[in-house]
């Protein structure tokens, strides 16, 4: 009887550290989905009395491609940029920086830094730092 109260207590340890090891702030807020990928622009906008008021990006050329953002593994980054009445395709090439939750975009020379407000699978939604504007992109 006493050895199975000792088993017992052993397991309930063991099961009590293991659940105060899985807590969901162990990354610092910090998302572990890879941003690498092609994101299509799809949504801008800023907050506005503490609400976030997005409208479908107007950079999108109508009748086109959405316009994207393409993070490489070698810290590369490509703005693809829709245009015209015949959707010609300018692409830009520049670099990126992941910090933390802040992503550093470098084009021409200029850079813009923003919070990644979300990152999965399927979005990435960015807000500058400088202007406050929000950008949703989507795989």
């Amino acid at each position: 009887m006493k050895n199975l109260k000792q088993i017992l207590f052993v397991v309930a340890l063991g099961l009590g550290m293991f659940a105060t090891s899985c807590s969901n702030d162990d990354n610092e807020g910090e998302t572990i989905v890879p941003i690498q990928g092609k994101y299509n622009l799809s949504q801008q906008g800023i907050v506005v009395d503490g609400k976030e008021q997005l409208v479908d990006a107007i950079e999108n050329a109508s009748g086109c491609n959405r316009d994207y953002l393409d993070l490489r593994v070698s810290n590369a980054a490509v703005e693809g940029d829709y245009d015209g009445s015949n959707c010609a395709l300018v692409e830009t090439t520049g670099t990126y920086v992941r910090s933390h939750n802040d992503l550093t975009l470098t084009f021409g020379g200029v850079s813009t830094t923003s919070d990644i407000m979300n990152l999965t699978n399927k979005e990435l939604k960015i807000k500058d730092k400088a202007t406050g504007v929000i950008t949703v992109y989507t795989r």
